[in-house]
């Protein structure tokens, strides 16, 4: 079963080593940075959640999401919204179902709207990370029409 777990002293070394394979580290930052990026977020008036993503009791991805601000550029709407600022299933644990899995979890937390009312949950993608396209698609996700950085926006209405 997967699952999201709070980072706690114990896991957070494991958490840290995740990786993606080499030619996907363009898409995501290390877990470490995206950690530390929560702390500034935190400390900026942002609304940081930070998830490892556990099948059973073995770590295998990381989440974080944040709420109204994310330290970069964002699209209009994204004041009052969560965003997927990072996702990542580590390389020995992709093509198992297990982005899909964590994507019902990641949802489902979302919709309890733990930081504030929000309308969208939004999530930016590389043109070229064609899984990601398709594993957002899947749960109701459309690009809007938006690029931020060289990354397509998707949105979903919640």
């Amino acid at each position: 079963m997967i699952t999201l777990q709070k980072i706690t002293l114990e896991n957070r070394r494991q958490i840290f080593n995740l990786e993606v394979s080499e030619e996907q580290r363009r898409f995501v930052a290390s877990n470490l940075s995206s950690v530390a990026s929560c702390y500034v977020l935190a400390t900026n008036g942002g609304h940081p959640f930070p998830f490892a993503i556990f099948k059973d009791e073995q770590p295998v991805g990381f989440v974080m999401i944040t709420y109204r601000i994310t330290g970069y550029e964002d699209p209009p709407f994204a004041h009052d919204s969560y965003c997927i600022l990072r996702l990542m299933i580590d390389q020995r644990y992709q093509n198992k179902g297990y982005g899909r899995e964590a994507m019902k979890e990641i949802m489902a937390f979302i919709r309890t709207f733990p930081a504030g009312p929000a309308r969208y949950c939004w999530i930016s993608y590389k043109a070229d990370n064609t899984p990601a396209k398709k594993l957002y698609e899947s749960f109701g996700f459309r690009d809007n029409g938006d690029i931020i950085e060289d990354a397509q926006i998707t949105v979903l209405q919640l």
